[in-house]
């Protein structure tokens, strides 16, 4: 199998073709030549104008519902929603049913991820069943192949038991993935409380909920000198005390989701339930702040924050339908068209650079290396339908947005996937 890249810009920091336009020959998985004009047979041919490659994006944060949720979503959609947006490598959170607390059901998720177009990363549970009461047997899980450790959905509460994982995981240098939201506050809240909250008349959940999980699992990963990745923050505060933390040189890295970069509160005047996420949408001031840190470096990376809902998880009152939306196939396209003063090169720092380096999943644009290679179109214009989305589920609440920026495909190994 030849796959044929022609007249791609290469947007790679690592590789000695960065910023060049050359053409890409990957023969059976692997790239064996890049040069200016190469013009020998190949299988498949992709020319499309105004390409650019960087290498494959990878997401640290989505939610595959597999093994136990199959009708949201299923290794198999979530591999090509995920090719479909750009990423070649997806980290999956284990609230499935059975959650991901066992080597076994590691071992299932990287097997049943081989012959799929993207790369699937299981996320080990840190306590059994993801109750938050006993630590699950991390260090098994990361001999099978977990990338990091989290219960996802079900934040760790519990101090005591945080600071017991975080001294286990330093045994193989892993890394703990938190969600921050204190459950404790205003555990009933539905949006961000504020001035909107009071308008629509809903239950408001205080951004101090999520800060003080941010600032004491900060503190117990200065004590125990282990590594702690943020994911979701939605607050210029948060924000604060991770910027503080890395200048102390506290191993901490943090992400953002696309939608608390493109919407605000104010959006949710109409009710909609694709707008319902946690932790909740903040007030404008809050997303402009967002936005900043993100072009300043302080949030190291995008994490997609992909949570498919059916149709009946959606179509209830507000205070019924359940959190989330899906976020692979829209990511590049917001980042592009909410953050037009991003460079390049940022964005693919944000997308495949940065979270490569604190997982550790290595990845280039160079001769003999394995192919894992995003194709996008930086300034092409076009409307995001229902067509676009390839995962089971369509809760969100970008359909029908007119986007800049659109992904083209991805080759991950032997596997091709275009968009066209």
């Amino acid at each position: 199998m030849k796959v044929l890249i022609k007249k791609a810009k290469i947007n790679d920091p690592a590789s000695p073709f960065h910023n060049s336009t050359k053409d890409i020959l990957v023969e059976n998985g692997i790239i064996r030549a890049i040069d200016s004009s190469i013009t020998e047979p190949a299988d498949e041919v992709v020319n499309i104008p105004n390409l650019s490659v960087s290498p494959g994006w990878m997401d640290v944060f989505a939610h595959f519902c597999d093994p136990g949720i199959e009708h949201k979503e299923t290794l198999a959609t979530g591999a090509a929603a995920a090719a479909a947006g750009g990423f070649t490598s997806v980290m999956v959170l284990p609230n499935t049913k059975p959650v991901i607390d066992t080597k076994s059901q590691v071992e299932y998720i990287v097997r049943a991820s081989e012959s799929l177009p993207a790369q699937i990363l299981p996320i080990g549970a840190i306590t059994r069943k993801t109750e938050g009461k006993e630590l699950a047997e991390m260090y098994d899980m990361h001999a099978s192949g977990a990338a990091a450790f989290s219960d996802g959905l079900h934040p760790l509460q519990s101090s005591g038991i945080l600071l017991k994982g975080l001294q286990y995981v330093k045994a193989f240098d892993g890394v703990i993935l938190q969600l921050p939201d204190d459950e404790s506050i205003a555990a009933h809240g539905l949006v961000n409380e504020g001035i909107i909250s009071t308008r629509l008349g809903l239950p408001g959940k205080p951004s101090i909920a999520e800060e003080l999980i941010v600032s004491r699992d900060i503190q117990l990963a200065k004590y125990t000198d282990s590594r702690v990745h943020f994911t979701g923050i939605s607050t210029p505060k948060s924000v604060a005390l991770i910027k503080e933390a890395k200048e102390h040189g506290v191993k901490v890295t943090c992400s953002v989701a696309p939608y608390h970069l493109a919407l605000c509160d104010e959006d949710l005047m109409q009710y909609d339930t694709n707008l319902k996420v946690n932790p909740p949408l903040r007030t404008r001031e809050d997303m402009e702040a967002l936005r900043v840190a993100v072009a300043e470096g302080v949030i190291d990376c995008i994490a997609t924050h992909h949570l498919p809902q059916d149709y009946d998880a959606k179509i209830l009152e507000f205070e019924y339908a359940k959190d989330g939306m899906i976020g692979l196939e829209t990511c590049y396209s917001i980042l592009r068209t909410y953050l037009p003063q991003l460079q390049e090169e940022r964005i693919v720092e944000l997308l495949s650079v940065n979270p490569r380096k604190i997982f550790n999943q290595p990845a280039s644009i160079n001769v003999d290396q394995k192919a894992s290679l995003t194709l996008y179109q930086p300034d092409e214009h076009y409307t995001f339908t229902q067509k676009n989305v390839v995962s089971k589920c369509s809760n969100t609440p970008f359909i029908g947005k007119a986007f800049v920026g659109k992904v083209a495909g991805t080759v991950y190994g032997k596997k091709l996937t275009l968009n066209q």
